[in-house]
């Protein structure tokens, strides 16, 4: 049986954000059905001439969930039985805007969405538009840790390190995103058109992968 050293690589890079993700949350209430979605087309619509009068092209915004619930309440009788009362149908639409990152656009957009929603549910993040080039240095950064980690452990054992047998990667999704918040109270943002310059936090990622040499 063939001799082999496993090794744990340790893969880490850095990026500096150049693209902004508006993540939003519409919400209509209404008894009847079709004045609930009457209201969240309204809203949905307002929302898209507003943007397209600063710029934003049609169809800039993405729906990300769209759902539809009943929505009840629980009262005591007089008999002191709780009953489901029916309070009306809740439609709530997730939304995304993203663009290049741009203080400007990204105040004068705040500004534009709160003068048109009433108690708009909105966060922002800095991500990067293309993650290819991040991902791609991670995994280098992670074979070159493993390679040298055997290399030396080799060495101090006094064996030498043969072919590399196998790799063992987890794809799955890293979260690409800049630790930097940016908050706003709900009062505050129609006033955002006038905003200072922030320089969000890089984007650092990491991750691991496994691989395994033989050694003569």
């Amino acid at each position: 049986m063939a001799r082999t050293i496993t090794v744990k690589g340790i893969g880490k890079a850095s990026a500096k954000p150049d693209y902004v993700v508006f993540s939003m949350t519409l919400e209509s209430k209404h008894k009847d059905y079709d004045k609930a979605m009457d209201m969240a087309a309204d809203h949905i619509q307002q929302l898209n001439e507003t943007l397209c009068g600063i710029g934003f092209e049609k169809g800039s915004v993405k729906t990300t969930n769209f759902s539809v619930r009943t929505d009840y309440d629980r009262v005591k009788d007089r008999n002191g039985n709780y009953q489901n009362v029916f309070c009306g149908y809740e439609v709530t639409h997730n939304l995304k805007l993203a663009f290049g990152f741009d203080m400007g656009r990204l105040s004068l957009a705040l500004s534009a969405i709160a003068g048109c929603l009433s108690h708009p549910q909105l966060s922002v993040a800095f991500t990067v538009k293309d993650a290819t080039a991040i991902n791609e240095a991670m995994l280098r950064s992670a074979a070159a840790n493993a390679k040298k980690k055997a290399e030396i452990l080799c060495e101090a054992s006094g064996v030498t390190m043969g072919d590399l047998i196998a790799i063992d990667y987890n794809w799955g999704e890293l979260d690409i995103y800049s630790h930097t918040r940016y908050d706003c109270c709900e009062d505050a943002m129609p006033l955002m058109a006038k905003s200072i310059d922030i320089d969000p936090d890089d984007i650092d990622v990491s991750d691991t992968a496994t691989f395994i040499w033989e050694i003569k």
